[in-house]
């Protein structure tokens, strides 16, 4: 398992269409992918459990994956949540 601190880093945080382009980049992947918050834990894969976050810009998250394609899961979303505008 791996598990790595990322900042939400898109400009209106992620609201419907962000976290639906968040949810199709875990599901590329095989490992389980979990995005945890203060006691929140949802899988990343889930767009209604990822909308019950409500993240904001700017807010610090744990991003957890367990497979076989887990580190690059992790690479990637870190990279959408940095990258996106």
């Amino acid at each position: 398992m791996v598990r790595k601190t990322v900042t939400v880093e898109l400009a209106s945080g992620l609201e419907a269409r962000p976290v639906a382009m968040l949810v199709q980049v875990a599901s590329q992947y095989d490992s389980n992918i979990y995005v945890e918050m203060e006691s929140k834990r949802v899988n990343a894969k889930s767009i209604m459990g990822m909308m019950t976050l409500g993240l904001a810009a700017g807010e610090q998250i744990t991003v957890a994956a367990d497979g076989t394609d887990e580190e690059q899961a992790i690479t990637e979303i870190e990279k959408y949540l940095s990258n996106h505008e």
